[in-house]
């Protein structure tokens, strides 16, 4: 399994990549996620699951909205998973995960994921080092489970820097248009970057085995952000093959 150092991995798009042309190329990613997903429902034999993890203010909504729109609604499902309910919580951490995995023709994104449960849960002391590890442990039969079952996992970290954060943060108070995303923990949470930075590269060392690893996205410029994510999406689906099957 392969270590990663967060803070020696880019947060900003390579120097030959150029805005203008790579939305010209995600541009055409995007026709080709639609008829791709399009053969993937037709067929009903395989599903994709995208997972979207990364720090407060790393894109994953904008993210959502420059890759996947345009793609037929009836065969791409997003789902949020926010604080869990008494009744989750009276569960195994993973039981209201399974519950949204995609069934056969289907694609379903994750913003944030079950990972939630050995990031914030350690970072704010709900769980303790060990128990996290047997969580590890879990997460990685439930993933390898969902491939047996013929479903694709691709898991996305987008790595935002620091000063980005802080910048994101602070349009929140001051943009009408994002002020509804505020919450008073935003600022606390951004302080305590260097912890989550901790946690996520345990989990990168722990949950990456090589038939689903993480694909570390930097994640400063939102149109490199979306192309990078399009491109690894499309390929994905490509080695599927997936076909319309005859009448």
């Amino acid at each position: 399994m392969a270590a990663h150092n967060l803070a020696k991995l880019p947060t900003r798009a390579p120097a030959d990549y150029h805005k203008t042309t790579t939305l010209r190329e995600l541009k055409k990613l995007r026709q080709e996620l639609i008829d791709l997903q399009d053969r993937l429902y037709a067929e009903n034999k395989h599903s994709v699951l995208v997972i979207l993890q990364g720090m407060d203010a790393s894109g994953k909504d904008g993210l959502i909205r420059r890759v996947f729109s345009g793609i037929n609604p009836q065969g791409v499902r997003v789902f949020s998973f926010k604080e869990p309910t008494e009744l989750e919580l009276s569960h195994d951490f993973l039981w209201r995960i399974h519950q949204q995995v995609p069934p056969r023709g289907m694609m379903q994104v994750f913003n944030r994921s079950h990972y939630e449960d050995v990031l914030i849960t350690r970072v704010e002391g709900l769980v303790t080092t060990e128990e996290a590890r047997r969580r590890f442990s879990a997460i990685n039969a439930f993933e390898k489970l969902l491939q047996q079952a013929g479903t694709t996992v691709l898991k996305f970290y987008l790595h935002v820097s620091e000063t980005e954060q802080q910048e994101r943060l602070q349009e929140r108070l001051t943009d009408a248009t994002k002020q509804w995303k505020y919450e008073h923990a935003d600022h606390r949470k951004a302080g305590q970057y260097p912890q989550y930075q901790a946690v996520y590269e345990d989990v990168f060392h722990a949950c990456n085995p090589t038939n689903c690893p993480w694909h570390i996205v930097p994640a400063d410029q939102n149109w490199y952000k979306a192309y990078v994510v399009a491109l690894t999406l499309r390929d994905a689906l490509l080695k599927l093959n997936p076909k319309y099957p005859k009448p």
